[in-house]
C-alpha cells in the first residue's frame, strides 16, 4: 500500500512539474513572437489574438492571425490568416485609430470564415502613413483588428458595435510609411 501512495505522490509531482513547464513555456513563447520588420527586409509580420477584454491578456489556445505586410511602399499590400474563428461570418480587418469609436478607421479588407473557422483576406489599400496624425497612438503606432462586419461602419468610418470576446488584436502596433504621399 505505501508502494503505491508512494508512486501515485511521484506521478502527481510529475504532472504537476509539466504542467508548470507547460505554462513557462507558454508564457516564453509569447515573449518571443517575432512582431515588426523581418531583419533587414522590407517585409513586417504581426500577430493578432483573442484577448480578454477585462484584463487584455491573450486568451491562450483560441482565436489567433497573423498578417504579412511590406512596412513601406506607395500603398498597404498585405496578406491575412486568421484561425479559430466563429463559421461562416463576415470578418473585416481594420486600422483602427483611437480614440474610440476610430473616426478615421480604414478598412483593409474583408472576408467570410470558413466551415473551420479560418479567413484569409489579401489587399494592397492606399491608407496613407499608419498611425495617421490624428490617432492618438500617433507616432507610437497603429492598431490593426479583425472584427465583425456587421460592427463597422464604412460611410462613417468608425464602429458602430463592441463584441470584442469575437474579435483579434494586435499584438503589438504598426507602422507603415506612405512612400508617395497619396
Amino acid at each position: 500500500m505505501k508502494r503505491k501512495l508512494a508512486i501515485c505522490v511521484l506521478m502527481c509531482a510529475v504532472l504537476a512539474l509539466a504542467a508548470s513547464t507547460v505554462a513557462l513555456g507558454a508564457k516564453s513563447a509569447k515573449a518571443q513572437i517575432p512582431n515588426g520588420q523581418a531583419g533587414k527586409s522590407h517585409i513586417g509580420h504581426l500577430y493578432l489574438f483573442e484577448k480578454d477584454p477585462t484584463t487584455w491578456e491573450i486568451v491562450d489556445g483560441e482565436a489567433r492571425g497573423k498578417m504579412k505586410y511590406n512596412i513601406s511602399g506607395p500603398e498597404f499590400d498585405f496578406v491575412f490568416n486568421g484561425h479559430g474563428l466563429e463559421p461562416e461570418l463576415e470578418y473585416t480587418l481594420i486600422y483602427y485609430p483611437d480614440p474610440w469609436p476610430g473616426y478615421g478607421l480604414i478598412v483593409l479588407g474583408e472576408g467570410m470564415s470558413d466551415l473551420d473557422g479560418n479567413v484569409h483576406i489579401k489587399n494592397i489599400v492606399n491608407t496613407g502613413n499608419m498611425p495617421s496624425e490624428t490617432d492618438e497612438n500617433y507616432p507610437d503606432g497603429a492598431k490593426i483588428w479583425l472584427v465583425l462586419t456587421n460592427d463597422v461602419d464604412t460611410t462613417a468610418q468608425s464602429m458602430i458595435g463592441w463584441n470584442p470576446t469575437e474579435y483579434l488584436f494586435e499584438y503589438d502596433l504598426i507602422t507603415f510609411e506612405d512612400t508617395d504621399g497619396f
